[in-house]
C-alpha cells in the first residue's frame, strides 16, 4: 500500500469520527442553552482541553512557528511559554471564575450579551456583534490558509481549494448537528492527536541531519552571516520589541477574544477552575512552545533560502523533509485538528452573536427556542462559507490576516470586559470609550500603514493598552450607576 493510501485512510478515520461525535452530541442541542453551552457543567479536562485546542491552530504550526523561528530564532519559544502562562495559567486564575459566576447572575451566553447586561446598554451588543462577526471571518479564513498550505504540499496534484471544502463540510456538518458540546468532544480528542503529532515532530526534527541534536542545530544558526547572533539570542537581540508585540498580543489578547472567553461560561465552578487551569498551562506549553521550538531551525532545512511562496511554505517544506512518509498522515491530522478546533470556536461564537445579540435581541425578541437554535445552525454554514471565500481568494499571509484580526478584537472588548469582572467603578461612558479606543487604536494604524504585516502585533499590543487605560480613566470622570444595579450584578 502507497503512502499517499495510508495518509487517506488516516484522514477518512479522523473524517468519521468527528462526524459521528455531531451524531451523538444532537441530543444536547434541543435548547439554546444546550446549543451553545453545553449545560454550563463541563468538568475540567473538557473545558481546558476546549480552551487549549482553540487557542492553536495551523495558523501557529504553518504562519506563526514559520515566520517567527525565521527571524527570531530561539527567543521565538519565549512566544509559546508566555502563551501558556499568561494567556492559559493566569487567564483561568484571574478570569474564569469571575466570568463563570457573573455571566450566570447575568444569564448571559455570550460577549455582547455580556456588554449589554453588565453596562445596561444594548447599544452595545449591537457594536460588539458587529465586530466579532466581521473580524473573526478573516480570523477563521487564515486557519483555512494554514492548513491548506500544509495539505497542499503533501498532495500537490489535489487543487488548494479542494482540502478547504472538506474542511469547510466536515466542520458545518458536526458543528451543526452537535453544537457546542461537539465542539468539546472533538476538541479532547484533536487535542490529545495534537499531543502526541508534536511529540513526535520534534523528535524528527531534531534527530534530522540537517539539526542534529539542538546544540550542534543553534550552533549552525549561530554561524548563518548577519543573522546568527540574533537567533540564538534568548531574547531576541535586535528584533526583542518584535517579539514583546508577539507576546503581547498571543497571550495577554486571549484575555479579550470572545471564543476564549466563552469556554470560561461553560465550566463546573469550584475546584474544576484550578485543575482547568493546570491542565490548559502544559497543554500550551507543550504545543505552543514545541511548536515556536521547531520553527526555530526552518532555516536550516531552507538552506537559508527563504521560499518564493514566502513564510507560510517554510513549516511545510521542512516538515516533509523532517518526517518518514509514513508519518505523514499523523501530521495531516494533527495540523487537521488544531486547526478545525478553532474554526468550530470561532464559527460557534459569530453565529451565536449576531442570532442572540442581534436577531433575538432586537429584531425577534419572541423568537422560540427552537427557531434560535435552527438559526444558529445556518448562521454556522453561513459563517463557514464566509471565511471559505475570503481564504478561496488567497489574501496575504495568513500571520497577518491572523494578527490583524486577533489584534482588532481583542483591542475592542478587553478593557470593557476585565474592568467590567471586577470594579464596580466602570461606568457606561468609561466601557464605551475603552470599547472604541481600542478598535480605533488597532483599525487606524493598520489603513495608514497599508496592513503593512511588520507592525500588525505592535498594532495589536497597542490596541489592548489603550483600551486597558482608558476604561478606568474615563470611568472617573463620568457619571457611575446606582448602587441598587451594581449590587445585582456584583452580588
Amino acid at each position: 500500500m502507497s503512502s499517499v493510501a495510508i495518509d487517506l485512510i488516516i484522514i477518512g478515520i479522523y473524517v468519521l469520527l468527528m462526524i459521528g461525535v455531531g451524531v451523538y452530541c444532537t441530543r444536547h442541542t434541543k435548547n439554546v442553552d444546550g446549543f451553545l453551552l453545553g449545560g454550563r457543567n463541563l468538568g475540567p479536562w473538557l473545558s481546558a482541553f476546549a480552551y487549549g485546542t482553540s487557542f492553536f491552530s495551523a495558523v501557529i504550526f504553518i504562519g506563526y512557528a514559520g515566520k517567527n523561528g525565521w527571524n527570531l530564532g530561539i527567543s521565538s519559544v519565549w512566544i509559546g511559554i508566555a502563551n501558556a502562562v499568561i494567556g492559559c495559567l493566569v487567564s483561568w486564575l484571574v478570569l474564569a471564575k469571575r466570568t463563570r459566576r457573573m455571566t450566570h447572575v447575568l444569564d448571559a451566553k455570550t460577549m455582547p450579551e455580556f456588554f449589554a447586561k453588565r453596562y445596561d446598554d444594548k447599544g452595545m451588543s449591537i457594536f460588539s456583534a458587529i465586530v466579532i462577526f466581521i473580524f473573526l471571518t478573516p480570523y477563521a479564513a487564515s486557519v483555512y490558509m494554514g492548513l491548506s498550505y500544509l495539505f497542499n504540499a503533501v498532495f500537490p496534484n489535489v487543487p488548494y481549494i479542494w482540502w478547504m471544502v472538506i474542511m469547510a463540510g466536515l466542520t458545518a456538518i458536526y458543528l451543526s448537528l452537535g453544537g457546542y458540546m461537539a465542539t468539546v468532544l472533538t476538541d479532547f480528542i484533536q487535542g490529545l492527536i495534537m499531543i502526541a503529532g508534536i511529540v513526535l515532530v520534534i523528535f524528527f526534527v531534531l534527530s534530522n541531519e540537517e539539526v542534529g541534536g539542538v546544540q550542534c542545530g543553534l550552533t549552525m544558526l549561530s554561524v548563518i552571516p548577519d543573522v546568527g547572533k540574533n537567533l540564538t539570542s534568548w531574547y531576541g537581540g535586535a528584533n526583542w520589541f518584535d517579539l514583546l508585540s508577539l507576546i503581547v498580543l498571543t497571550s495577554l489578547g486571549t484575555w479579550g477574544l470572545p471564543q476564549m472567553i466563552h469556554k470560561f461560561y461553560t465550566v463546573k465552578e469550584g475546584k474544576s477552575i484550578k485543575e482547568a487551569a493546570v491542565i490548559s498551562t502544559l497543554f500550551a506549553m507543550l504545543i505552543g512552545g514545541g511548536a515556536y521550538f521547531i520553527g526555530t531551525f526552518g532555516r536550516l532545512f531552507l538552506g537559508n533560502e527563504l521560499p518564493p511562496e514566502g513564510f507560510d511554505a517554510i513549516m511545510p517544506i521542512m516538515l516533509i523533509k523532517a518526517l518518514p512518509t509514513v508519518m505523514m498522515g499523523i501530521l495531516l491530522v494533527l495540523i487537521l485538528s488544531a486547526s478545525m478546533s478553532t474554526l468550530s470556536s470561532v464559527v460557534m461564537t459569530s453565529s451565536s452573536s449576531i442570532t442572540i445579540d442581534l436577531v433575538k435581541g432586537h429584531f425577534a425578541p419572541n423568537m422560540t427556542e427552537k427557531d434560535t437554535v435552527g438559526l444558529m445552525r445556518i448562521l454556522c454554514i453561513v459563517f463557514v462559507a464566509l471565511s471559505f471565500a475570503i481564504a478561496a481568494f488567497k489574501p496575504k499571509e495568513i500571520i497577518t490576516l491572523m494578527s490583524f484580526s486577533w489584534g482588532t478584537v481583542a483591542g475592542t472588548f478587553i478593557g470593557p470586559y476585565v474592568w467590567g469582572l471586577y470594579s464596580k467603578k466602570i461606568t457606561k461612558i468609561g466601557s464605551w470609550s475603552g470599547m472604541l479606543v481600542g478598535f480605533l487604536a488597532s483599525i487606524v494604524p493598520a489603513v495608514v500603514s497599508g496592513f503593512n504585516a511588520k507592525y500588525a502585533p505592535a498594532f495589536g499590543m497597542f490596541a489592548m493598552i489603550c483600551s486597558l487605560i482608558i476604561t478606568p480613566v474615563v470611568s472617573m470622570y463620568t457619571p457611575k450607576y446606582s448602587k441598587d444595579f451594581i449590587e445585582g450584578i456584583f452580588n
